[in-house]
């Protein structure tokens, strides 16, 4: 186990500094392409870039690791009966309705 750690760890960690490099090199040319004549903006370094990079992960991406959230969710979907699947859609039905204000009488208003 040992052995196969000290084998792997250096192809891993080079693997994630060339993922790296190519990402922000990738984000800084698209950004130094697009950004700046649509819109005005700066160009950005490579060190910009990957901070960008980071930002997006950091916000949109989340930090977990194996297939994101959707894959527990469909596991367990799939498990259910039929019976608990409608009840599960009946929720979030019940859940949208109240959130747009379907559930409340016409002449109360949303504001209110």
């Amino acid at each position: 186990m040992k052995k196969r750690l000290i084998v792997w760890a250096p192809v891993v960690i080079l693997a994630f500094v060339l993922f790296a490099a190519l990402g922000g090199q990738i984000v800084r040319f698209l950004w130094n392409a697009l950004l700046p004549p649509l819109f005005g903006f700066p160009k950005i370094t490579f060190w910009q870039a990957l901070g960008v990079l980071a930002l997006c992960r950091i916000l949109f991406g989340g930090f977990g690791l194996g297939g994101g959230s959707g894959h527990h969710y469909r596991r367990r979907w799939e498990a259910m009966t039929p019976e608990e699947r409608e009840r599960v859609r009946e929720r979030m039905r019940a859940r949208v309705r109240h959130r747009w204000g379907f559930d409340r009488p016409a002449s109360e208003s949303k504001g209110s």
